[in-house]
């Protein structure tokens, strides 16, 4: 194989130079030596990577094809200094055919080469960085595009259709247990409200698989809510789930059998409306964060409060995900008597 010499120096706009005029066999790795680095050329391309001024030498590269995507992804950047190169992420979330990075600060000078690199080796049409999780009472994210321009998204998971725009709405990759389980649940011929809906997390699946008559889906994002409508449409659950864009505190009462609380941190906020809307014999799905060795005389403490010791019966907490050090969310199953 014709493999170019690029001084190091040189490396940071040769390399790009000649991968743009089709020069560089991207099927091999480009390597490093004694401060230069060995850039694999396309047969027939020699003199013109010579004209260029850059000594040609018979040599021998990796296919590309027996390494990994981090690795491909390391040779494609190869040019960058070596920091930068050390710094890259080896890890992502595929959303659809969005990649969703993590980066370190000084990642971002090179960041529109960075995220070509990631789309063209990962086969994606946007590439996005996570700069800094979700913030505010409507968890809304904080994304920097990369490359692409598309960020909408659909999410296959469990029979489930999700649409959401990686920009505007949080998904939780983590709940994936939980949403299974809503799906598993026995809801035939009950009335649901989920008080927090949106895009249908939760209601999605349960309404698709547990049986239920009626979902009430409430969210008060208006970004969350064109998809939740969307969601509905494309998973065809027009004749189960109701829409309802309003702050869930202003619904009516509704007799509900079941009652999805999956908000956390604040959620004992709400309990109050919770209590009006659940019949007796109901259940309530109640999330919320809790440090690991108090969670359920946590849980207890906040529905004793609003339904009296012997108003209600704790059927089973299980841990959603970890949260933070010590913190974890959760999941209490309690029935209302």
């Amino acid at each position: 194989m014709k493999l170019a010499k690029v001084p190091n120096e040189k490396a940071s706009e040769a390399i790009p130079s000649l991968i743009s005029g089709g020069l560089v066999n991207s099927g091999a790795k480009i390597c490093k030596g004694d401060g230069v680095r060995y850039v694999p050329i396309y047969d027939g391309c020699e003199n013109e990577a010579s004209a260029m001024g850059f000594e040609i030498i018979d040599g021998n590269a990796f296919e590309r094809g027996t390494r990994s995507p981090q690795n491909r992804i390391k040779n494609r950047l190869g040019h960058l200094p070596d920091d930068i190169v050390d710094a890259l992420p080896m890890r992502w979330e595929f959303v659809g055919d969005i990649v969703i990075l993590r980066m370190h600060d000084n990642l971002y000078q090179y960041g529109k080469e960075i995220g070509e690199a990631y789309a063209k080796e990962l086969n994606s049409k946007t590439v996005c960085a996570d700069t800094g999780g979700v913030s505010g009472e409507l968890r809304q994210p904080k994304m920097n595009i990369l490359f692409g321009s598309d960020t909408e998204a659909v999410r296959l998971e469990n029979g489930i259709r999700y649409k959401f725009d990686v920009t505007k709405i949080m998904f939780a990759s983590g709940n994936v247990d939980e949403r299974h389980r809503m799906r598993q649940l026995d809801c035939k011929d009950e009335t649901i409200v989920d008080m927090f809906a949106g895009i249908g997390y939760f209601t999605l699946p349960i309404a698709k698989f547990a049986g239920a008559e009626k979902v009430i889906a409430c969210e008060k994002n208006s970004d969350s809510f064109h998809y939740l409508q969307e969601n509905i449409k494309i998973n065809g659950l027009e004749n189960i789930v109701i829409p309802v864009m309003k702050d869930n505190r202003k619904l009516k009462c509704v007799n509900a059998d079941r009652i999805i609380m999956g908000y956390v941190r604040k959620t004992s906020e709400f309990l109050d409306k919770a209590k009006e809307m659940i019949r007796a014999g109901g259940i309530i799905h109640y999330h919320d964060t809790f440090y690991v060795s108090e969670y359920d005389k946590r849980v207890n403490s906040i529905f004793t409060e609003v339904f009296g010791t012997n108003g209600y019966d704790l059927l089973h907490i299980r841990e959603v995900k970890s949260f933070a050090p010590s913190v974890s969310h959760y999941v209490a199953d309690v029935r209302i008597s």
